[in-house]
């Protein structure tokens, strides 16, 4: 009993003292950090006291494109933590190829009647996807958050990075390290980040001749930076931590070192990217103010509150490792 206390507090935020009135129904306690004892209790295994079973946790979907890029399990421990404290329990949906797409988890969330939807890197970023299943969320008038860059058309809260800050701020690391001829890995041309870097990137004078557009994959990554390598940038700018790790794979299978001649920058900083060989440059998402602004954005809108449709953007952060250095004379 005692480490379900401590185990459930430690979830909440709260003290054992507070779980325990919980769990015995005594007053004193707020409804939402009921509810959020109540969750936290669902989410970490544990059986609800008899007298509370009747109360059912509310439910937010968290729909996410895949689960292998460490950034997106980084989202969705944020997020779920978040909703938790608020007194709701996530539900994770992953997009599969060939398989469930985000706008069937669109129908299965109104099935479940869920009482929002979190979106973390959708197909709302994709100029060229199908957005009907976004339309049909604002005729049932379910609220909704979108996080890091939508397309214009969709009428949806949005907690994004700025995307011209980190191609800045990259770019301009990589001058002060002497490169000239820096090159730019982003992801398909309707990916609307990465439409924002390349504008910044442009803006600052870099070279659109040394631009690639490719998947965002490890292998995607080599791929593209395989072609700048052979057109011999001396460094590379990329918009995530996966293709920047596919950059290194290339340039060491073209017989260069990282960094002595090629640097190479990443997107994210997720998880682990501080043990690379070598460690890899990149510029930060700040995550977890990120996940808990937009669940503060749903959870007003859930409360009827009016939350404008308009876009918050969050500083990134310039984290310098070990596969950048000074350009070669």
């Amino acid at each position: 009993m005692t480490r379900r206390l401590a185990e459930v507090a430690k979830k909440v935020g709260v003290s054992e003292a507070t779980v325990s009135r919980v769990l015995n129904g005594r007053p004193g306690v707020s409804d939402a950090t009921r509810e959020a004892v109540l969750t936290a209790l669902d989410v970490l295994g544990y059986e609800r006291p008899t007298q509370l079973r009747g109360d059912r946790a509310r439910l937010v979907g968290l729909v996410l494109p895949e689960l292998q890029n460490p950034i997106f399990p980084a989202f969705a421990e944020v997020v779920g933590g978040a909703l938790a404290q608020q007194g709701f329990t996530s539900v994770l949906c992953t997009r599969t190829v060939g398989g469930v797409s985000e706008a069937d988890y669109v129908d299965l969330l109104l099935q479940q009647q869920v009482s929002g939807v979190v979106f973390v890197g959708g197909l709302y970023a994709q100029a060229d996807a199908a957005h009907g299943h976004y339309r049909l969320l604002h005729e049932r008038r379910l609220p909704a958050v979108l996080v890091n860059a939508a397309v214009e058309h969709l009428d949806f809260p949005q907690v994004s990075c700025d995307d011209a800050v980190a191609a800045e701020i990259a770019l301009a690391h990589l001058r002060a390290l002497g490169h000239e001829r820096v090159g730019m890995v982003l992801g398909p041309k309707d990916h609307i980040p990465s439409r924002r870097k390349l504008e910044t990137f442009e803006a600052r004078g870099g070279d659109p001749e040394l631009v690639e557009h490719t998947m965002f994959s490890l292998e995607g990554g080599h791929a593209a930076a395989a072609r700048l390598v052979r057109r011999e940038v001396t460094a590379v700018i990329c918009a995530s931590d996966l293709l920047a790790l596919g950059a290194v794979r290339a340039a060491r299978r073209a017989g260069l070192s990282v960094p002595g001649d090629l640097s190479v920058i990443g997107f994210d900083d997720s998880a682990m990217m501080n043990c690379t060989d070598p460690p890899l440059t990149t510029v930060r998402q700040p995550i977890d103010a990120m996940g808990r602004a937009a669940v503060d954005l749903l959870v007003a809108q859930i409360g009827k509150a009016v939350v404008p449709a308009d876009e918050l953007l969050f500083e990134p952060e310039l984290v310098v490792r070990a596969s950048t250095a000074r350009v070669r004379s």
